[in-house]
């Protein structure tokens, strides 16, 4: 595909999702989501052979299916329209974004039964028990992780692969998201989806922190303290993505991330990201902002690096 039909397709992705989010209803990820559940269903074992089928089956149709569509859309219009519908399905920026002022909006009213229901549509913790000061934590983590994992990775494969990649790395997120856990269920059958989402969202959760670094100052902070701790702290965290993001975010907006998550009754205590004191209300929506800079500015680095590669070519 050319690189001017891929770059314009991703920035008018970026604008459709800034403008209709995600639907309530009919989701195309919602809909792979279904089919993959179907098919782990079929196919569940306790083998991490019998998962990597199942992952490479899933990745490889969501691959088939964009190199099919790419195919069909013979004119520049029309390549350039299949992209920004592409871009649109797979970007999660605006509801992230949504998200996170409406848990900083309950927090504000007091409401933590509120707050606490709200926070399955951020994390996969458990809400149960805890606090103000915990929620808003949980809410800026999940921010920035998923800054990289829903906004910056589907633009940085769309701009390398074009429709296939960004079809391909939802997929990958998505299976992540149901199956990447390190339980009794999925700790083997799940663990090809988990290495693969770590693996495809190496350089995204790399570009993000360097972007947040830039941005820092549109969140109140500074440039210099966002660099120092994502240095830092950044591979101090489990994930080998996640705490680049966290570090990052935790420097930018002079906060500090980390401590004792629960996960379906398993506990982990996450090492401490940052020198500042625990997030507060106010740090969701700062958080936010610096989350919608980053988006920004991925679109346009993403948008640039396909039109650089097109003329290389």
């Amino acid at each position: 595909m050319p690189g001017s039909s891929r770059a314009l397709g991703l920035l008018a992705g970026v604008a459709l999702d800034a403008v209709f989010a995600d639907p309530r209803r009919g989701h195309p990820v919602a809909a792979f989501g279904r089919a993959a559940s179907a098919l782990e269903r079929r196919m569940y074992a306790d083998s991490r052979r019998r998962g990597i089928a199942y992952t490479a089956l899933l990745v490889g149709a969501a691959a088939a299916t964009g190199v099919a569509a790419e195919r069909l859309a013979r004119t520049p219009s029309a390549r350039t329209a299949l992209t920004a519908v592409a871009t649109w399905a797979v970007l999660g920026g605006t509801s992230l974004g949504r998200e996170g002022n409406a848990m900083a909006t309950a927090l504000e009213a007091d409401d933590i039964d509120a707050a606490r229901a709200r926070l399955s549509h951020l994390c996969a913790r458990d809400p149960a028990g805890l606090k103000a000061a915990d929620l808003a934590r949980a809410t800026v983590e999940s921010v920035a992780e998923n800054t990289s994992d829903a906004v910056v990775a589907p633009l940085v494969w769309g701009a390398v692969a074009g429709v296939p990649g960004l079809l391909a790395y939802r997929a990958v997120n998505t299976l992540d998201a149901m199956v990447g856990y390190r339980n009794d269920r999925y700790g083997n059958f799940g663990w090809a989806s988990a290495r693969l989402d770590d693996l495809a969202n190496w350089a995204p959760a790399r570009l993000t922190a360097v972007l947040t670094v830039a941005c820092a100052p549109l969140a109140g902070g500074g440039p210099r303290d966002a660099y120092a701790t994502m240095r830092r702290d950044g591979a101090a965290h489990p994930s080998p993505n996640a705490g680049r993001c966290e570090a990052a975010f935790a420097g930018a907006l002079g906060v500090r991330l980390g401590g004792v998550n629960v996960y379906g009754g398993r506990t982990e205590h996450r090492p401490e990201l940052g020198d500042g004191a625990p997030p507060e209300t106010e740090d969701i929506r700062r958080a936010v902002r610096l989350s919608r800079a980053v988006g920004l500015a991925a679109a346009a680095v993403c948008a640039a690096a396909a039109l650089t590669r097109w003329r290389r070519r």
